[in-house]
């Protein structure tokens, strides 16, 4: 019986992966647009004959119908983050223990209930802040099952294969689901803002009954090899590069590099039959190593673990800025609606598509990946510099108008 080529599973994997995480912020984004209208200038609208004269909070949403309301969401925010912060630890170590298709698809039937639940508050006209803040808190751990678990999939099928422009455009599934999170929750937030919240949840809820169904978590899973690459890749492959190319993620790596070298090292003391009947015959089939869970400790000890974990922090505290405020930055210092500032604010997730792809096409082209990083962290730097200015300045003109 013919094996199957491990190259059909890489491009489901990939695929289906990308969709996975892609649900992950399409659920994330809705909270940002509907930001807007839960607290709003009520005085540029016309309220209708039952509101009472002086009421200038007639349109916002309770418990937002405050001055203090820019803090309570605020702690919405902090509520997801600082849960998803810690819960992040958890699930990274359960992940490593149980059926990654499981954890994953749970993770994302768990995550779209969580998103419907934060609409379902409009529908049964609930307006205690306690409410909220405990869905985005289960949301926020719930959402931790995405990440950690998605790029464990991917480096057990791939390794440390170096394929920067496609694994810059898998990277933009975040992008990707920012963008069509803003545009199906813009679509209601004038009219019905609980559906912002309803349709994106729908989505990732068949998007796990799929991941259900047909991920594969790793390829020994359908009798491949975890080293396994391409026929392609194995052909214009030196030695050096084989071996590099055979570490696998997590423990494996250390006992796989240790066992070459002590076979390199070994004293050569087999005659020649020997050796003929070692080339000729296949190799005995190992048994499965069983998979053993790395430590926090061991982990930070893994060389530039941590430099890029203080990389990602940085870029991740500008990049939730924009995600959870962009769309009420744009209405509160334009003429904009609610609906117009949302799909203006996907411009920033639309550059994100390519740069993903453009920083992993330079990553291929000059073979240091940190070094295209640092460039594009200092181009970031006044970029983002030039748009707080801008918006700065475009507000303050607002408010001399008003």
């Amino acid at each position: 019986m013919t094996e199957e080529p491990p190259e059909r599973y890489q491009g489901s994997i990939l695929i289906l992966t990308y969709f996975t995480y892609m649900t992950y912020h399409l659920t994330r984004k809705p909270i940002s647009v509907v930001k807007s209208v839960l607290h709003q200038n009520c005085s540029a609208l016309t309220p209708p004959p039952d509101i009472r004269p002086g009421d200038d909070q007639w349109c916002n949403w309770a418990p937002f119908n405050s001055n203090d309301a820019n803090t309570l969401l605020g702690t919405l925010d902090s509520a997801f983050l600082f849960s998803y912060a810690g819960a992040m630890f958890v699930s990274g170590m359960i992940a490593e223990r149980v059926d990654l298709r499981y954890f994953l698809s749970l993770g994302m039937l768990v995550s779209a209930v969580f998103c419907y639940l934060f609409g379902l508050g409009r529908t049964l006209d609930i307006h205690d802040i306690t409410y909220y803040l405990l869905v985005q808190a289960g949301a926020g751990i719930a959402q931790t099952t995405g990440w950690p678990v998605t790029v464990a999939i991917v480096g057990k099928w791939f390794g440390n294969s170096k394929k920067g422009l496609i694994f810059g455009l898998w990277n933009s599934h975040t992008s990707l689901g920012n963008i069509l999170g803003t545009i199906m929750a813009a679509e209601y937030v004038d009219t019905d803002w609980a559906l912002s919240f309803v349709y994106p949840a729908l989505v990732m809820g068949i998007v796990a009954f799929l991941v259900f169904l047909f991920l594969v978590p790793e390829p020994r899973n359908v009798g491949l090899s975890a080293d396994r690459q391409s026929p392609s890749r194995q052909s214009h492959r030196s030695d050096d590069e084989e071996e590099v190319s055979q570490v696998i993620v997590g423990d494996q790596a250390a006992s796989l590099r240790s066992s070459r070298h002590s076979a390199n090292t070994a004293p050569q003391q087999e005659d020649e039959a020997t050796e003929e009947t070692s080339l000729l015959r296949p190799p005995a089939p190992r048994p499965p190593r069983a998979r053993s869970a790395i430590s926090l400790s061991r982990a930070l000890a893994i060389p530039g673990v941590v430099e890029f974990s203080l990389s990602l922090f940085f870029a991740k505290l500008v990049s939730y800025t924009f995600l959870f405020w962009l769309p009420l930055y744009i209405k509160s210092s334009t003429t904009l609606s609610a609906k117009q500032s949302g799909e203006l604010s996907t411009a920033f997730d639309v550059g994100g598509v390519v740069g993903a792809a453009l920083t992993g096409l330079l990553a291929d082209c000059v073979g240091a990946p940190a070094l295209v990083c640092a460039v594009f962290y200092a181009l970031a730097a006044p970029a983002v510099s030039i748009l707080y200015y801008y918006y700065l300045s475009t507000s303050l003109q607002n408010i001399q108008l008003t």
